[in-house]
């Protein structure tokens, strides 16, 4: 994906002709938590009342769920958001579900995902996982860990572009997430986490230069 980047401030570009189309495709930060923390706490509830799964199997379950969620992140950044097909439609669909936010990344209303592609992907995911474990029982806590895991993405990810925390961790998400929109946008997909850029070798080459740079000039000085 070649660098497109063309404004910083907080604006937000047309990007449909319809009205409707156009408006859905604008979303505040907080409407996620309001669609899925709903979703989380009725699948704890169904784990725990209605399947009546050991806390063990609840607290296992809903840890793996966020840990597939950080591999679920990864590769959709990766591999579907970052994919630009050739052809003109393609050009335009890549522009539609991601380019938009590298060309303007601090437009507030489109720093999380809208219901329109949150809902079906999430239905997506679900029934998939209903198919891997066999039936709804073990899927309830799981689910409740993987949207649990979308969701700290979602707010990460508002709070990298228009967040001012200190916190060392913050601070070391917030310049990965940067060198990926300004220097090196086709290396460092993880947002909540470095992990999979990590054990998938897409951290950035800049960083590489600079850690040679500053062995150069302790080299130097000593």
């Amino acid at each position: 994906m070649k660098k497109n980047f063309v404004s910083t401030k907080d604006e937000s570009v047309r990007m449909f002709n319809n009205p409707i189309l156009d408006a859905v495709s604008r979303v505040h930060y907080t409407t996620p938590l309001l669609i899925f923390v709903p979703v989380v706490l009725y699948n704890l509830y169904q784990g725990i009342f209605t399947y009546q799964l050991s806390w063990l199997q609840i607290v296992g379950l809903y840890v793996s769920g966020l840990f597939v969620w950080s591999f679920a992140e990864y590769f959709l950044h990766r591999f579907l958001f970052h994919f630009e097909p050739p052809t003109e439609f393609g050009k335009r669909l890549h522009f539609v579900t991601h380019g938009v936010h590298h060309d303007y990344p601090n437009d507030s209303k489109r720093l999380v995902m809208p219901p329109a592609l949150a809902i079906p992907l999430a239905s997506a995911f679900y029934f998939f996982y209903v198919y891997i474990f066999g039936g709804y029982d073990l899927v309830a806590p799981f689910f409740a860990g993987f949207i649990t895991g979308y969701l700290i993405y979602d707010m990460t990810h508002y709070a990298l572009h228009h967040a001012s925390i200190n916190h060392p961790i913050f601070q070391a998400l917030k310049r990965h997430h940067m060198v990926h929109h300004f220097q090196e946008p086709d290396r460092g997909f993880g947002v909540s986490s470095k992990l999979w850029d990590l054990i998938l070798r897409t951290t950035f080459r800049i960083d590489t230069v600079n850690q040679n740079e500053e062995k150069e000039k302790t080299e130097k000085v000593a």
